[in-house]
């Protein structure tokens, strides 16, 4: 399978940006959230002068690129939504500081994202550190007073927007997910450093739903979480070279949570690197009744370093065993491939499929896999329930297929 048409178009789209940095022009407008009102103090709220930035930027008719610059020092910053439809083609928002949330909180915490982009078309976020400070939330939630807790807000989130790049950025401690892709088409995400404790609660590193042709590469996430989560409607994603641990893995799903819901194809996850997680490659759907599927799904070159489930497909997934239906899963998985996997589990089950009785797992495919049990006195096991498929080269544990 080739690279998706999206990265070539991402990467033009960087180098022409590096263009006309070293090569100003009238072409080119930059817009310092300074000379709007900012202060890179972190004490003085900023919102107003970055939102006034970006309307500046994007009703600019003078130019074909927009930059807006955010220089050196931390910029307090409340919930953002930053819209198109803008006159302009390309704005590159080009940060050198640190964005910091308020102290309290709750002012994030009610919003459902920080900084949100929707429905726009030809941005670029370069550099930055984006400080949720989702600690006090984590808290809040762990003293069991959750009903007075603010459910928490994601901190970076594009929706319906199209050709869009992320990169360079650090997003540290966010109160929930860290990256949302919802219901965009030609995105790409390079060099992207997520940082939370393995103790924080649902705070996925970055989520894809609803999208096509997406790029994930050159990326460290550490989290309490899925380190990238893949929902239903997610097609033509690319992962490569991304390093995970603390979090749980690279998971598509959960998946079954209603009737009517798109399915997940085209996913390939090259050259990861898993230590001490959760998970490695995981799939998992609730027991329910959906029409929803996973096709075409490619694992390739993963190095596992004492991971709890290298490798599984959960088709009966159930956090806490509350409120589970008694039923099948009825999201069909199908050709799918794990190739040049190898490393250690932290428990006996190293490989565990465990699919669904109404719509069995087929197209299975294992080829030169090789996982070890870290108690060395015991071999490591594989596990098939309703999973059909094929052993090819050398695979360790033992196919159960």
């Amino acid at each position: 399978m080739g690279k998706p048409l999206h990265i070539s178009f991402s990467l033009s789209f960087f180098f022409t940006f590096v263009f006309f940095i070293l090569h100003p022009s009238s072409a080119t407008n930059v817009y310092n959230v300074i000379s709007f009102g900012a202060k890179g103090d972190g004490l003085t709220d900023s919102t107003k002068a970055f939102t006034d930035a970006w309307a500046a930027a994007c009703a600019s008719i003078a130019s074909t690129t927009s930059i807006i610059f955010v220089p050196r020092g931390r910029y307090l910053l409340r919930p953002a939504v930053f819209a198109g439809q803008c006159t302009r083609t390309r704005i590159i928002i080009l940060i050198k500081g640190t964005l910091v949330a308020p102290s309290d909180y709750r002012i994030l915490g009610k919003a459902d994202s920080w900084f949100s982009f929707e429905g726009v078309s030809g941005v670029s976020i370069l550099g930055g550190v984006l400080d949720a400070r989702g600690h006090a939330l984590w808290a809040c939630k762990a003293a069991g007073n959750q009903q007075h807790c603010p459910s928490g807000a994601t901190t970076l989130s594009f929706t319906n927007s199209n050709n869009i790049m992320i990169k360079g950025v650090l997003s540290v401690n966010s109160q929930m997910f860290h990256i949302v892709i919802n219901g965009c088409n030609n995105v790409r995400l390079q060099g992207i450093s997520i940082k939370a404790p393995e103790s924080s609660p649902n705070t996925d590193g970055i989520h894809v739903q609803l999208s096509a042709n997406i790029a994930i590469v050159r990326s460290i996430i550490r989290t309490g979480d899925d380190c990238i989560s893949i929902g239903p409607g997610t097609r033509n994603l690319w992962i490569e070279r991304v390093k995970c641990g603390p979090g749980h893995g690279i998971s598509i799903g959960s998946l079954a949570k209603d009737m009517e819901e798109e399915g997940v194809e085209n996913v390939t996850v090259r050259t990861a690197v898993f230590t001490g997680t959760q998970n490695g490659l995981r799939i998992k759907s609730w027991p329910r009744p959906s029409k929803g599927f996973v096709n075409g799904v490619h694992f390739r070159g993963a190095i596992m370093d004492n991971v709890q489930y290298p490798i599984v497909i959960d088709q009966n997934y159930c956090p806490g065993d509350e409120d589970c239906p008694s039923q099948e899963s009825g999201v069909k998985v199908s050709n799918v491939t794990y190739k040049e996997i190898e490393g250690t589990s932290a428990t006996e089950v190293a490989i565990k499929f465990h699919c669904s009785a109404t719509d069995p797992c087929t197209f299975l495919r294992l080829e030169d896999v090789k996982l070890s049990y870290v108690n060395d006195e015991r071999v490591a096991q594989s596990f098939c329930r309703y999973a059909n498929g094929k052993a090819y080269g050398l695979v360790q544990p033992d196919s159960c297929f």
